[in-house]
Order: structure tokens, then C-alpha cells, then sequence
């Protein structure tokens, strides 16, 4: 690497910082060990801008559990910004890694995280500016093992024949054995090709060259052909049981500059109990298992320690159902009140009883409150099996805005299956709702003005939940969905209104549910010019149309059909551990408005014959 070079093109590009490393606590190492070995070269690459990927928890984590490995060094890797992009194409310099100025060509492994679909081309940036080959098959055996993880895994065929092997689930015990068996074959002095089956053997790791997917004479994904005999039939999701006795981050990095999530976050516990049926992390990250308050006390003091933050977030998919929630809050105020440290409680639930917290925490410093309705009347709450109603929210804006709470995020979904106008228009009462609770309130208790932020994503199919069958809604109707709600958030007070761009949702849709076919689809729109589409201002849609084109496929296909119940799914040989018969059932009583109890209550058989071996859930009421 021209390191003055590198400097002089710094010097012309937004936030520089992206590019630079040289953090606090960034990993530097030897490149060969102390028996004069080499170690491992192992590139960590999140295919977004610096500052999203230094916010995943995920990619701190594994960066913390492969460096602790004494035979490996595992450095960071981000998908540059347009600037960058052009520079480094016209002065020739390669995506190198930000601890060493490494050309990623070098490296043995590159990982890349897989945590949303609008980030696949910019797994192609990446391999691009390295002069990698796109394609696993078109690579030799000088060329670095291409992998990646994430919950896009679920489905990982838009990808697979881009990737080497695909870890599916938990990262944490998987990377050390992927990280043994490499070690192995290296000193064997095994080919490519016996590294891949090797790896194959490792549960929870997918080798897509091993399956040739098959298709019927009208171009419908039938199944897959194994073409190598050892490979196993299912790819079974990783699960790591015990979160106490799980690898963490370790000393975080603290960036130069300010990324998304600038905090200490503490995961409390993963998975969840409720059985929301749109939500795909609900399902995939079964079954709940906790961290002990001592060991998140204990995190948050190391992490506390060596970065100097002044925030923590207590993370999980539903921090309010963390069941000494109401134990840690007061310990880690208390503990930390001195110090100014804040705490902040993202994904709370609207029937989470934390009143007496959110008066200990705004004592501090108000964070963010965010709260998700999901839908906007009860009979479609009942649909989606939200398990929470209009009194629940209004209870948890009256506790908020009491403790002195002004500013409020409400999340809902439009195009959710059955939804109608009425629905719709719900959504928009329940905000007045919300509007009427705060003013009515002494003007010496609320303080400032309301600022209600009512968001409405585009609801999308995802693997493994119950409403994977069910169609997007068109762009059209997502379209006029907005406009219906827009016009009816008109004139309430203190409240604003943001959506998600619709077209975005759409191909987010296609890749959610598309077969092998789309990983040409993919190649085809970065030729055509297609970057960081999830930057909505940035996204490229003739590119997008262009590629679909070219492969004689569309996007409504894969987005806006109806799947029948009985037809091949293109994901169907990964093995999320939900039982698929649990999945219909839960599909059949969602069509008839049935809800399913929270699984804290009692077993609802989601794991079948496997629950003995994964679920530790005891029956309690809570």
C-alpha cells in the first residue's frame, strides 16, 4: 500500500476518519507468531459505511472472538462512500484493511455480515476494488475464502453463488471451529475443494456449490440436487445455549468519529417469547436464553472502563421482557449516577410495566423512547399477534410523559396481510390519541411541546415467519396506503410523520424470498452502476430494472406473490430449528384472527421433538 498516496486521496474525501483507523483499542498484532508461524489473515467486513458497521454488535463481537485466538488476526474492513469509491479507482489503490493498510487480496478469509438485503451490492464494491472474482466458482486457489453470516443467511441463495460457505446462526462457538478446521486443512496442505467439504461437516455452515438448485419447465425453483454425496441434507442454525458463559466484545473500539450507535451496548438476553408473526428475528433467534444482571454488570463495567462513553443501551429485541429488567436498570443508575452515565431501553414494548424506571433514568438524562404498535386497530394487532392494545399504549405514553418524557417514536407497519383502510386510518387515531393523553396533562407537568414521531415501514415477507407465503403489497398501494395516512396525521398536534421509501421495501422483498437465480440479478445491477441502495436518495432503480431484465425475471414474482402452502421454498434446506408445521399453524390462525399465547405462559410446540434439546423455557405467568 502507497501510504502517501493514501494520505493525499484522504485529504479529498467526506469523513476521512472512515478510512484511517488507528482507534482506541483497535487490535494490533504481530503478523506471525511467536513460534514464527504466520497467523491467519482474517478480513472482517460489514458491507456498509464506517459508521453503521462500527454500530453492529454482531461483527464487535466476532472481531473480539477471533482475535483472541493466538493463531489468527482479524482486522476491520468497510464499503468506502461514493467519493472514496472514485478516488480509489482512479489512483489505483485497493480496499485494504483499516488495521494494517492490507490489500484484502492478501487476506486467507474475508467475512462478510449479512444484515440486510440493500447491502449486497456492496459485497461487490468490496470484491471489486480487492480484484476478487465475483463468483465462488471463478475463483482459484490463491484467492482468499469468501464466507458470511447474519440473519439474511436464512435465505441465503440470492448470495450463493457469490459466497464460499455461509455461517448460519450464532457466530460466537462456529468461528472458532471454522477457524480450527481452516487451521487443519492449511497444515494438511488440503486444495480449495477439500477445505469446502471439510467446512461442510462444521453444523451450521453452508457450502451452496455442494446443491444445484433445480427448476421446473415454467422456471419454478423445485428443490436442490446434492452434488457431493457428504453434504448434509438440512443446514442446522447455530445456537449458543449459555449467553453467561458466551464470548462478548471484549475492549470496544472507540471511532474518531460519531457512528449511528455511540454507545455501550449491553445484550441482555436474545430471542424472544411472543410470536409476533411478521417478525422474522422473533422466530430466528429462538429460544430465549438471558444474561445473568452480574454479567452485564460486569460487561458494561469493562466496557465503561476502556472506552469512556456516557451511555448504555440495553439491547435486545424486546428489553422490557428481560426478566430482572427492573432489578439492573436501578443497579446500573445507581452504580453509575456519579459518573452522568445514561441508560437507554431501545425497543420497549407498550405493555412493559416500567414506569418506576423511566422516572429513575429521565433523573439522568432522557434518552429515546420508542414504542411499536405495529398495526393500528386491534383486529389486525390479533392478525400479526401483536399480544398488546390501544389501553397498553396509552398507559405507556401517560407513564413516559409523567416522568417527564416529551419526545416519543411510535412504529407501525403498512401492507401487513389483511389490512384494510380501516387499519389504516387506525393508525392514525391511535396518535391522536396519543396526542390528547399529553395535553391533557398540566402544562407544569409536560414540560415542552409533544414531538410524536409516527414511522410506517413497508411491511415485508421474510423466511421463517408465519407470513412468509403472503405477498407485498404493490408499489402503488404502498403509495396510496401513505397518502391515506399522511392526509389523516394532518392537523394533530405535536405529531409528525415519516415512511420508509417503497420502492427500496420492494427489492428488499425479492432478495428476502428469491432463489439462486437472483445472484446473476445482482451481478448484472452493480455492472449497471447500482451502490449503497439502502441510502434512499442513492438508490439506482433503472439499474435495478435493467438486471431483472437482462435474466428474464421480475421483481413482483419473487415480492408480490402469493406462495401457495404446499410449493418448494427456495429456503427450505436451511433449518432454523422452528418446526415448519408450527410456522403453517401459526400462518392458518393468523387468517382467522386467532392469537398465540406469549411462550412464557406455556409451550406452544414451536421446537416439536427438539424442544428437549433447545427450549429451557419453564411455564410461568408473567
Amino acid at each position: 500500500m502507497d501510504t502517501d498516496l493514501l494520505n493525499k486521496v484522504l485529504k479529498t474525501v467526506e469523513k476521512p476518519t472512515r478510512y484511517t483507523g488507528g482507534e482506541l483499542n483497535m487490535r494490533v498484532k504481530s503478523l506471525v507468531m511467536e513460534n514464527g508461524e504466520p497467523r491467519f489473515r482474517f478480513a472482517l467486513c460489514f458491507p456498509d459505511v464506517y459508521e453503521i458497521g462500527m454500530s453492529h454488535l454482531g461483527s464487535r463481537i466476532v472481531y473480539n472472538v477471533l482475535n483472541e485466538r493466538d493463531d489468527t488476526y482479524c482486522e476491520r474492513v468497510y464499503a468506502p462512500w461514493f467519493d472514496m469509491e472514485k478516488a480509489m479507482r482512479e489512483n489505483g489503490i485497493p480496499i485494504y484493511s483499516l488495521e494494517t493498510k492490507t490489500e484484502l487480496d492478501k487476506f486467507d478469509i474475508i467475512g462478510f455480515s449479512l444484515l440486510y438485503e440493500m447491502c449486497y451490492t456492496n459485497i461487490l464494491t468490496v470484491l471489486d476494488l480487492a480484484g476478487i472474482p465475483f463468483r465462488s466458482r471463478e475463483r482459484g486457489e490463491s484467492d482468499p475464502l469468501i464466507i458470511a453470516g447474519g440473519p439474511c443467511v436464512c435465505n441465503p441463495e440470492p448470495v450463493a453463488d457469490i459466497m464460499d460457505v455461509l455461517v448460519f446462526g450464532d457466530g460466537e462457538e462456529v468461528m472458532d471451529e471454522l477457524m480450527d478446521a481452516y487451521a487443519e486443512s492449511r497444515k494438511e496442505g488440503e486444495s480449495r475443494l477439500q477445505l469446502l467439504k471439510r467446512l461442510s461437516r462444521i453444523k451450521g455452515l453452508y457450502v451452496p456449490a455442494f446443491y444445484k438448485a433445480r427448476y421446473d419447465a415454467k422456471g419454478c425453483f423445485e428443490g436442490f440436487d446434492k452434488l457431493c454425496v457428504d453434504a448434509p441434507d438440512k443446514i442446522e442454525r447455530r445456537i449458543v445455549k449459555d449467553l453467561d458463559a458466551a464470548a462478548y466484545t471484549g475492549k470496544l473500539v472507540v471511532p474518531y468519529m460519531s457512528i449511528v450507535h455511540d454507545r455501550v451496548a449491553l445484550e441482555v438476553f436474545r430471542g424472544c417469547t411472543r410470536g409476533c408473526r411478521f417478525c422474522q428475528a422473533g422466530f430466528i433467534y429462538r429460544p430465549v436464553r438471558e444474561r445473568s444482571p452480574q454479567t452485564v454488570i460486569d460487561q458494561a463495567d469493562d466496557s465503561l472502563d476502556c472506552t469512556g462513553y456516557d451511555e448504555i443501551s440495553v439491547f435486545s429485541l424486546s428489553s422490557g421482557d428481560y426478566s430482572h429488567i427492573h432489578e439492573l436498570v436501578p443497579i446500573i443508575l445507581d452504580r453509575y449516577e456519579k459518573d452522568r452515565i445514561s441508560v437507554s431501553l431501545p425497543s420497549l414494548r407498550i405493555d412493559s410495566f416500567l414506569k418506576d424506571d423511566l422516572e429513575k433514568i429521565q433523573k439522568v438524562r432522557k434518552t429515546g423512547l420508542t414504542f411499536a404498535p405495529e398495526a393500528g386497530t386491534q383486529r389486525l394487532r390479533d392478525v400479526i399477534n401483536k399480544g398488546v392494545t390501544e389501553e397498553d399504549l396509552l398507559r405507556s405514553v401517560h407513564d413516559a410523559f409523567v416522568a417527564g418524557w416529551h419526545g416519543v417514536k411510535l412504529y407501525f407497519m403498512i401492507g401487513l396481510p389483511t389490512e384494510t383502510d380501516e387499519d389504516v386510518l387506525g393508525i392514525a387515531e391511535l396518535a391522536r390519541k396519543v396526542s390528547r393523553e399529553f395535553y391533557s396533562m398540566p402544562k407544569e407537568l409536560r414540560g415542552k411541546g409533544l414531538r410524536c414521531t409516527v414511522s410506517a415501514s413497508t411491511f415485508v415477507p421474510k423466511p421463517f415467519t408465519p407470513f412468509q407465503w403472503e405477498p407485498q403489497i404493490s408499489v402503488d398501494e404502498v403509495l396510496r396506503r401513505q397518502a391515506l395516512l399522511r392526509n389523516a396525521l394532518k392537523g394533530i398536534r405535536g405529531v409528525e410523520f415519516a415512511c420508509h421509501f417503497s420502492e427500496t421495501s420492494r427489492l428488499e422483498a425479492a432478495f428476502a424470498r428469491g432463489d439462486r437465480r437472483l445472484s446473476e440479478v445482482l451481478i448484472s445491477a452493480y455492472k449497471n452502476g447500482a451502490r449503497l441502495d439502502s441510502w434512499d436518495e442513492h438508490f439506482n432503480k433503472p439499474a435495478w430494472d435493467d438486471a431483472f431484465a437482462s435474466e428474464g425475471l421480475t421483481v413482483e414474482q419473487f415480492a408480490n406473490r402469493r406462495i401457495r402452502i404446499d410449493e418448494p421454498l427456495a429456503w427450505r434446506h436451511m433449518d432454523a430449528v422452528v418446526e415448519h408445521s408450527y410456522l403453517v399453524r401459526e400462518h392458518e390462525k393468523a387468517c382467522s384472527g386467532e392469537t398465540t399465547r406469549d411462550c412464557r405462559k406455556g409451550c406452544n410446540g414451536c421446537f416439536g421433538r427438539r424442544a428437549a434439546e433447545f427450549c429451557r423455557i419453564k411455564e410461568q405467568e408473567v
